[in-house]
């Protein structure tokens, strides 16, 4: 969850020239879901933007950080996100 930054076409520009493509080249990605306006948040601060990235496996997330392609797709983090960046790493289960 990316904090609105100064100047969001910037921010924009990077993130689907630069950021995603790093992003893609990460092991074992299954699925990239981008957030495709601002967030309205129903209690709190919404982030201005939002990316889920999905894995099969708790091991597999875990592996394509410390891969080379995750260690470079977060040292990017610092070329675009200075406003700030929560990022939440959490297993899911399907219920319906």
């Amino acid at each position: 969850m990316y904090t609105q930054p100064a100047d969001t076409a910037v921010f924009d520009a990077y993130y689907h020239g630069t950021h995603v493509p790093l992003a893609k080249t990460l092991p074992n990605l299954r699925e990239m879901n981008l957030s495709t306006a601002p967030p309205t948040a129903l209690m709190g601060t919404a982030p201005y933007f939002v990316a889920e990235l999905v894995f099969d496996t708790m091991a597999e997330l875990q592996d394509a950080l410390r891969s080379p392609e995750g260690q470079k797709t977060a040292a990017d983090l610092a070329n675009f996100a200075q406003a700030g960046v929560t990022i939440l790493i959490l297993e899911t289960s399907r219920t319906m």
